[in-house]
């Protein structure tokens, strides 16, 4: 029994050194819990600083957001009256221009005795002259009496084709 008394009396001085290790492994441990736990507190209480923070750029976004969704409506909006107004003016234009158009085919469908060009306004006088009118010239006027303009500056020397004037009498070669 010697043996046994032995092994047992070992074990017990054994058992409470196993106990004070573990005390002392428990106490390392609540103390880095303890500086986490702190570490975290200072960190929520810097996360609780900043949410009013958070919550006012939040408002303030959606402010913006609210403004600049109204805006982009208005820039629809007025885009859209723009072209409206743009296309109801083409729509005019192309009115006018069809009106334009025809005039022009009536007037190319009238008699062709005046050769597309305007006839002269002048008056043939008795004695032979032409009274020039306005608009006349040279061309217009051989034209009109079927003689050719070489004639008319030979019947009127010194006569400056370029210069006549509303009243002017020039003399007419017979045919």
């Amino acid at each position: 029994m010697d043996t046994l008394s032995r092994d047992s009396s070992s074990s017990s001085n054994v058992l409470p050194l196993v106990g004070v290790i573990a005390g002392a492994l428990g106490l390392i441990l609540a103390i880095v819990a303890l500086v986490k736990l702190s570490t975290l507190q200072k960190t929520v209480a810097a996360h609780d600083l900043e949410i009013p923070k958070i919550v006012t750029i939040e408002g303030d976004l959606r402010a913006a957001t609210a403004k600049s969704e109204t805006d982009l409506r208005g820039l629809r909006e007025g885009v859209q009256n723009a072209l409206t107004q743009v296309g109801t003016e083409i729509g005019t234009l192309r009115a006018q221009i069809t009106k334009v158009e025809e005039a022009q085919k009536a007037k190319a469908a009238a008699p062709a005795g005046k050769g597309g060009a305007a006839a002269p306004t002048g008056v043939l006088n008795a004695d032979g002259t032409y009274t020039i009118g306005s608009g006349d010239t040279f061309a217009k006027i051989a034209r009109k009496f079927a003689v050719k303009m070489d004639a008319i500056e030979a019947e009127n020397p010194g006569l400056d084709p370029t210069k006549l004037r509303v009243g002017q009498k020039i003399r007419i070669p017979k045919k």
